[in-house]
């Protein structure tokens, strides 16, 4: 019996925002998936935010809202994070490790929110799935976009350029990018989720020091932070 994590339980959770400055930009979307790939059940509850701020048109051709949009159906900032943490925390309770990929961004993002509206501390989730992260572990050296529609087009795992960009179809891409990779890859589908996340502090750390040197050919100053799987504050 295959008792690998990516057959068990796990959540996928993503973010869209205002913009990429994790210190300064809001959430206007996000998604969090529950997932049984044994039972090939899966439930989202997602959240659409008035950040409060004026959404920028760079990040509205990503997500495709507005801030007219935000402000009419969206609910405000601070009763979205706070659903949001309370989301996460359930997940935690319930043992699911949780798919992020680009796991620093989002994780950050959330982290920064919360204290924006002076909520108490984010307690992070402890087991953290990040495919980004994995799939540089596994194939290094392969060139081309490491952008999740591109990479889940590399693993044909389904996510259209129309679809990518929207919270809850990039969170369960996210998922399914992770199980593709467990079932490539037998190093990574053999150790357990705790062990993975473990491991990916380390790695994430090893390949942000990579991107720095090779920066620093140009840049000697040229700094990359490998933090994971979020940047403290």
């Amino acid at each position: 019996m295959n008792t690998s994590w990516h057959t068990q339980p796990m959540a996928a959770f993503d973010i869209e925002s205002t913009g990429l400055d994790v210190e300064s930009e809001r959430i206007v979307t996000a998604a969090l998936w529950r997932i049984d790939p044994a039972r090939g059940t899966k439930e989202v509850t997602a959240w659409l935010a008035d950040p409060g701020i004026e959404i920028p048109a760079a990040a509205t051709d990503i997500h495709g809202v507005t801030t007219e949009q935000a402000r009419a159906q969206g609910r405000p900032a601070i009763e979205v994070v706070t659903e949001i943490v309370a989301a996460l925390e359930a997940v935690v309770a319930d043992g699911l490790p949780v798919v992020v990929y680009n796991a620093p961004y989002d994780l950050t993002l959330l982290d920064r929110e919360v204290a924006r509206h002076g909520l108490p501390p984010l307690t992070l989730p402890p087991v953290v799935l990040d495919p980004l992260v994995l799939d540089k572990r596994v194939d290094t050296y392969r060139r081309g976009s490491r952008k999740l529609v591109d990479v889940c087009s590399h693993y044909d795992v389904p996510l259209t350029q129309e679809e990518a960009h929207g919270a809850a179809c990039d969170a369960l891409a996210a998922a399914r990018l992770a199980w593709r990779l467990a079932t490539e890859y037998p190093e990574i589908a053999e150790m357990s989720a705790a062990d993975l996340h473990t491991a990916q502090v380390k790695w994430k750390a090893e390949q942000a020091a990579s991107f720095q040197e090779y920066l620093r050919r140009r840049d000697p100053e040229a700094v990359v932070d490998g933090a994971w799987p979020y940047v403290p504050a």
